[in-house]
């Protein structure tokens, strides 16, 4: 399976600047150093994962996204990824549903659940994943571009090429940006 052709919306979005277009609104991009939201989202992500871990004493939570590198472009959202065993995959949707609200425009599988707070400071990202499931990446991305700055420099580029530019253009750019990612030889050593 493509993952990014096909589950694009797992990929949760937050931070976002609407704009009058007329007859409808078009959805845009706005970016930030992330050294302005570094150490808010760090205490925030303390915060959440003390939370999650009351509940799920077994999981696997980590801070992913671009909150997650420093001295990375971000959106200013905070993303966690919880990662959970097949067999407590059920009981963690119903104890997380009952923290965060599921965000009912991702993909949702047998593997993966998404949920968010759009109150939380910052945006809050919740990805539910099956440990060694088809969607339990995320924090592969995060250790790949930790460890290669001409990854992390060119995703922070393909951000500035879309800042304020249309957010389903940007998501197309991303997606090719991780798909390729997904195919070096720094993400594929995590597959093994």
């Amino acid at each position: 399976m493509n993952f990014y052709s096909s589950n694009r919306a797992i990929l949760v979005i937050f931070s976002i600047k609407m704009i009058d277009c007329g007859e409808f609104h078009m959805e845009k991009v706005n970016f930030f150093n992330s050294e302005l939201f570094h150490e808010n989202a760090e205490k925030s992500f303390l915060i959440h994962a003390n939370k999650i871990h009351e509940l799920l004493p077994e999981a696997d939570i980590q801070h992913v996204g671009s909150s997650a590198i420093p001295n990375s472009i971000t959106k200013g959202d905070l993303d966690i990824q919880v990662r959970v065993h097949a067999e407590q995959f059920s009981k963690a949707v119903e104890l997380l549903s009952n923290l965060y609200e599921r965000n009912d425009e991702s993909v949702k599988t047998a593997t993966f659940r998404a949920f968010k707070d759009d109150t939380s400071n910052p945006p809050l990202g919740v990805q539910l994943t099956v440990i060694d499931s088809e969607f339990d990446f995320f924090w592969k991305f995060r250790d790949v571009l930790l460890a290669n700055n001409n990854y992390r420099d060119a995703y922070d580029k393909l951000k500035k090429e879309y800042e304020d530019k249309s957010m389903d253009a940007y998501r197309e750019a991303k997606d090719i940006f991780f798909q390729r990612l997904m195919e070096t030889p720094e993400f594929m050593k995590y597959d093994k």
